[in-house]
């Protein structure tokens, strides 16, 4: 198997968050060979606009491999973030030579503000992008013809993908590695990076779990209370519980969560529910069996019915929607009678 080029354009002051996790997730990529050695899958090169070594924000060095003169062919060409892509000088030499290399590469990328050079390029014209939600606003006003995704975690659109940048970095490399090598080795690597849940690119920049964090006003109860139900979707979680769990009365703990939150504990689980629910019905494997045991309850009907008052369709149909395709049992069983979510609350 030939490895496929990865270029990163590196430059003084980038984002080094972004680049180190884009970087550590494409190193890490092996596919287990007979004789017990990882075959690697990518050759990672780092580009610069000289070889002169360059320093990230974070103060640490990185030696180019290459400049834009002797840079080889590439398959994926991704651009770091960073404040310098806002500036013109910088910017426009970027942007000239993605605009020569463009015609050769399968796939050019842009995390957080490396979108600046890519749009100056008029590749983006008309199509859909996403960017780190601080430079949304000056994008769109920059760059009119984009029709740019505030609040996206990271868009496709033709050759051309774009991500807001930070943590969602790692969620976006695996994505390309699932459609470079397949699932299971992406989902393996989500493992072995200790990512909590890969991401699938249409989720919110800023969530809505760590909305109710921020929106907490007991920070050390009602904060950690929210990660904690996100981690027992599966579990009891009637008032009664949760109220133990945060060590308060439960009439007390009801009227505290709703002042904080503007909803009710039983609208904060059903909620969570659903949106773990949009996800995981995105696994070919699970069936509707699975996904409703997971997430507390009693079978697949209650799940369907619970499902189709939230997103106005059946599990099933979403599925089909999104071209979802694998086990369906217990999908599309017919309620005889209302049924209700088991938060008991």
């Amino acid at each position: 198997m030939s490895l496929k080029n990865i270029g990163f354009v590196v430059f003084d002051d980038m984002a080094w968050a972004e680049f180190g996790v884009a970087i550590e997730t494409f190193t890490r990529v092996h596919i287990p060979t007979d004789c017990g050695y990882g075959c690697r899958c990518y050759n990672v090169v780092t580009i610069g606009l000289t070889t002169e070594a360059c320093r990230g924000h974070a103060g640490i060095e990185v030696n180019p491999d290459v400049d834009f003169r002797t840079a080889p062919e590439l398959d994926t060409l991704i651009v770091c973030g960073g404040e310098p892509m806002r500036a013109p000088t910088l910017c426009k030499k970027v942007a000239k030579w993605l605009t020569y290399r463009a015609p050769t590469t399968r796939r050019i990328v842009a995390l957080g503000t490396g979108i600046y050079p890519l749009a100056m390029t008029g590749l983006l014209d008309r199509r859909e992008v996403a960017t780190h939600w601080r430079a949304a606003k000056d994008v769109a006003i920059r760059f009119p013809g984009l029709r740019v995704h505030a609040n996206r975690l990271f868009v496709k659109d033709g050759p051309f993908y774009t991500c807001a940048g930070g943590t969602a970095a790692v969620d976006f490399c695996l994505s390309l590695i699932e459609a470079d090598f397949g699932r299971n080795l992406a989902l393996k690597l989500a493992r072995d990076l200790v990512v909590h849940f890969k991401r699938t690119g249409g989720e919110e920049q800023y969530s809505e779990p760590l909305q109710f964090q921020v929106q907490a006003s007991d920070p050390y109860r009602l904060a950690e209370l929210v990660s904690w139900i996100l981690s027992h979707l599966g579990e009891n979680l009637t008032v009664d519980a949760l109220a133990q769990h945060a060590c308060m009365s439960p009439r007390n703990f009801a009227r505290l969560f709703a002042q904080s939150f503007g909803k009710t504990p039983a609208e904060f689980v059903a909620g969570a529910r659903m949106t773990e629910a949009r996800r995981r019905l995105l696994l070919p494997q699970a069936t509707l069996k699975d996904v409703a045991t997971s997430l507390g309850f009693k079978n697949a009907a209650v799940f369907s019915a619970a499902f189709e008052r939230f997103a106005g369709m059946r599990p099933g149909t979403y599925r089909v929607r999104l071209g979802v395709t694998g086990k369906v049992h217990g999908v599309e069983q017919e309620v005889a009678s209302t049924t209700s979510l088991l938060i008991g609350v």
